[in-house]
């Protein structure tokens, strides 16, 4: 990366955070009310009908059942209305949602952006296709961390390097001008539940908490929030989980690839729109055991922004703050251009009236 491309790059980073308008914040029991909430919000159902067929008809999506992600398992009928007659979610232990998409094993994900970044950098056959939502992590630390600059020389419990959590830390500390590799005291844990229990007992400065984990520390009064990546600027201004796929399905199923790309967009706006029903879903799949819990973290998390903001802004800043941190070696711009594609989402833009 040249000194003239990064610095580019740093330019069109800041303009877009200095002149973003990022807008408002705003299950099903079966077809006919997923039908009743698609019309609602201004979709043509009849839209799918007039394209061509799915080239495939099974579609695999990673089953990761953490609460934010949400819209991935409120899809599954709307992925049937769209052609696909099955629809299965795999879940292999022990390996992460980039590998299975990588290898084919699934062909859909929302991944993490802090763990699709260096996926992309390392050569992985994923894409990028569109944002899905902001926020639903919380830095929290104990008295002696008054904000992200106070980390330098602290401990910081991770479940191990080039974990997300690490590549999350490491970018967030390497935007306030710290060193993540010399200035962070990282400990490895091997879980995160192991590295939660340390900060809980005193044992380490800071944790980066997603719910439900974030709930249970603010209902419990253990540390403070220094950062909420939902609320606080610049963060909240960007995603932090965008559609992810397995580069082969993309090409090789482009009709397949939209059909699914827009049953997750709506099951997003459902989200958006009637998150006591989604809450009351999720807990009746066993993603969640708490609806107030469930409710709580659906009503905090922007799942309409995929209308508003621009997934390649995201995808810039973060790039931009993980070299900057010496996480990837890759540019923004060459990550832009070899892992993400937008062409279906900006027709869906336009199709869905976003």
């Amino acid at each position: 990366m040249t000194n003239d491309e990064l610095a580019i790059d740093r330019l069109t980073d800041l303009e877009v955070r200095r002149s973003g308008n990022w807008g408002r914040r705003k299950f099903v029991k079966g077809v006919a009310a997923l039908t009743a909430y698609a019309g609602s919000l201004g979709c043509d159902l009849r839209t799918a009908g007039a394209e061509p067929p799915p080239e495939i008809t099974k579609i695999r999506l990673v089953r990761v059942p953490v609460i934010c992600l949400a819209p991935i398992y409120v899809a599954e009928e709307l992925l049937r209305m769209e052609g696909f007659s099955s629809v299965e979610y795999v879940d292999l232990p022990g390996t992460d949602d980039m590998t299975l998409l990588a290898s084919g094993a699934a062909d859909l994900a929302s991944v993490g952006i802090e763990a699709f970044i260096p996926a992309v950098d390392a050569g992985k056959h994923v894409v990028a296709l569109a944002g899905i939502h902001a926020g639903c992590l919380e830095l929290f630390a104990n008295g002696r961390v008054k904000e992200l600059g106070d980390l330098r020389g602290k401990t910081v419990p991770i479940s191990g390097i080039s974990t997300p959590e690490h590549v999350f830390i490491a970018s967030l500390a390497a935007y306030v001008g710290l060193d993540p590799q010399r200035d962070i005291n990282w400990v490895t844990t091997g879980k995160t539940a192991e590295s939660m229990r340390l900060f809980v007992e005193g044992q380490a400065d800071a944790f980066l908490a997603g719910p439900p984990r974030a709930q249970d520390l603010r209902a419990r009064k253990i540390g403070k929030v220094i950062l909420n990546v939902t609320r606080d600027r610049p963060w909240s201004q960007y995603f932090c989980c965008l559609v992810g796929a397995n580069r082969e399905f993309v090409d090789q199923n482009p009709v397949a690839a939209k059909r699914a790309l827009r049953a997750l967009l709506k099951a997003a706006d459902i989200c958006a729109q009637d998150p006591e029903r989604v809450a009351r879903y999720m807990v009746q799949k066993g993603y969640e055991s708490r609806y107030e819990l469930a409710l709580e973290v659906l009503k905090e998390l922007p799942y309409r922004r995929w209308r508003e903001a621009s997934p390649e802004d995201s995808v810039r800043f973060y790039a931009l703050r993980l070299h900057e941190a010496k996480m990837i070696a890759s540019s923004p711009r060459k990550i832009i251009s070899q892992g993400t594609d937008w062409r279906l989402v900006n027709e869906l833009k336009k199709e869905l009236k976003a």
